[in-house]
């Protein structure tokens, strides 16, 4: 690696470029399917996330045009990074699972699901999901009805999870689709996307993209935002400029990428529940500042919608029916500090705007932005 420089970074520094990066500055003048690829996909354990995670980041945003997405094929949800459900484009989804199975392999081989596996290989398994699959999708109870015959001696849930680990299960529409019902139906990525996985997932160009969406970064890093490991070996062999933070770690960027001015004004916004803003990095500080990780990741790994103020978090947020009318929705921020006036009168307007976005059959009278109590 050819160090270009080695410059100090500030924090402020890095939290102003992240938001840059993440479309997050302003809204971007993208279209949605753009916008995902860019992201290198949004988490979506949630099938609802990603609705108001792309609407944060876009001008003009229209839900439907999503759903349109999904059902067309052009994105899809599937396991992913850190194993968990993403949103990505029907390309990065052929290219990305490749490079992400021998994180994934090894979920199944943990502890708490190997007992339930009995021995079961995952050839076997892989070929048996392809059998079960081949007609149509399958919920994954249907599927446990057609494995757990053929492998009497492992538990037909302990099948389920580690086909889903093993092959690349995507999760079809309406599932996903905002304000449509949808139980969870698999089948294979390829099947359903018509092209088979990419044979070489180019490790090198998906670190460049990934520090175009989150960079400056390092190994450690993009390790958390993956779940692999080596990565060390690919930043090594690429011209990557150098950073050092103000507590001595080095980061690395793309040569000609350049650095958002600390100074910048960024207006408050809301930042979906599961977001990537938050999960992408070792060191969380550039977005969460001096807010505890546990006020916003809960122990069993669920992440609050957020609220930014002067670009870092500075409250919780989540939609919920109103009390007030039958029918009536809100967004409910909870500060964790008093908000400036200014900040408060952004999230009320931007939360009408949220709500009209998402719930546009509710009238506008019944549409709320309420502040909780300073916990």
């Amino acid at each position: 690696m050819a160090d270009m420089v080695n410059d100090s970074v500030r924090r402020r520094t890095l939290n102003r470029t992240l938001l840059a990066r993440q479309l997050l500055l302003e809204p971007a003048d993208m279209g949605p399917e753009e916008a995902v690829a860019h992201l290198l996909g949004l988490q979506s354990q949630n099938a609802a996330s990603a609705y108001p995670g792309l609407w944060s980041r876009l001008a003009g945003f229209d839900f439907a045009a999503l759903g349109r997405l999904l059902t067309e094929r052009r994105v899809v949800r599937l396991a992913l990074m850190r194993d968990t459900v993403h949103l990505v484009t029907a390309a990065d989804a052929l290219r990305l699972r490749p490079w992400l199975q021998p994180a994934l392999d090894r979920g199944p081989r943990s502890a708490q699901w190997a007992a339930g596996l009995g021995g079961v290989e995952r050839a076997a398994l892989v070929a048996a999901g392809r059998d079960a699959l081949a007609e149509r999708p399958l919920a994954p109870a249907e599927l446990k009805g057609l494995l757990g015959p053929r492998f009497p001696q492992a538990d037909p849930t302990a099948l389920v999870t580690a086909l889903r680990a093993w092959a690349p299960l995507v999760q079809v529409p309406p599932r996903g689709v905002w304000g449509e019902p949808g139980a969870l139906r698999y089948t294979f990525a390829d099947d359903w996307l018509g092209a088979p996985p990419a044979d070489d997932p180019d490790p090198a160009g998906l670190v460049r993209r990934y520090l175009a969406a989150f960079g400056p970064a390092g190994p450690a890093d993009m390790q958390k935002w993956s779940g692999l490991t080596g990565l060390k070996r690919v930043f090594a062999g690429l011209d990557l400029r150098t950073y050092r933070t103000e507590d001595g770690r080095v980061l690395h960027d793309l040569p000609d990428a350049e650095l958002t001015d600390p100074d910048v004004p960024v207006a408050a916004r809301y930042v979906a529940d599961f977001d990537n803003l938050l999960l992408s990095h070792a060191d969380r500080t550039r977005v969460l500042g001096d807010v505890p990780t546990s006020r916003v990741i809960s122990v069993n790994g669920l992440v609050s919608g957020t609220v930014l103020a002067d670009g870092f978090v500075a409250g919780t947020w989540r939609f919920e029916k109103a009390a007030r009318a039958e029918g009536a929705v809100a967004v409910a921020v909870t500060p964790f500090a008093p908000l400036r006036p200014a900040d408060r009168d952004t999230l009320e307007a931007e939360g009408l705007r949220l709500l009209a976005a998402a719930h546009g059959d509710v009238p506008c009278h019944l549409r709320t932005v309420r502040f909780l109590p300073l916990p």
